[in-house]
């Protein structure tokens, strides 16, 4: 990236949770290509917690956009968040596409997050970085270019 570079010219959110009051256990997961970009970012963000509550937050990579084979990446997983450490609390995870094992046919990337005990308030997010094309979204482009999610409203430059 260069100074005269925007910052979303070289990022895209790839998929996301919306704040949502998760009961126990996982929202849906959205599976990535690794092609597009070299690294990823994942943000988990906690709000309220519910009593005894706790949330875990780790990086699982597939052999396709079903989720087919679904396995963890090896070293991507935060330690489990507890309700007694207090509310309000965001953990990021990275990684690379070289993290995942490509060479047996896993090339798409996804969080996963998982409430334990009672409901609590989290958001999620999976940034892809580096994009192999820049910018990552250009609807002026022909064919448009669109590498991030499609919830993306607008990008203000």
């Amino acid at each position: 990236m260069t100074p005269n570079q925007l910052p979303t010219d070289g990022v895209a959110l790839v998929s996301a949770v919306d704040p949502v009051s998760q009961g126990v256990g996982s929202p849906a997961q959205v599976w990535t290509p690794v092609l597009n970009f070299h690294s990823f970012l994942a943000l988990l963000d906690v709000g309220a917690f519910g009593a005894a509550a706790t949330v875990d937050f780790k990086l699982q990579q597939a052999q396709d956009a079903a989720g087919t084979g679904a396995k963890d990446i090896t070293g991507k997983a935060i330690a489990q968040l507890l309700a007694a450490g207090g509310n309000n609390r965001q953990a990021f995870i990275n990684a690379r596409a070289q993290d995942l094992d490509q060479l047996n046919g896993f090339g798409y990337i996804s969080f996963k997050a998982t409430v334990g005990a009672a409901a609590t308030l989290i958001s999620a997010a999976l940034f892809g970085f580096y994009p192999r094309f820049e910018p990552p979204k250009d609807a002026g482009a022909n064919p448009a270019i669109n590498l991030g999610a499609s919830t993306v409203a607008q990008i203000v430059n």
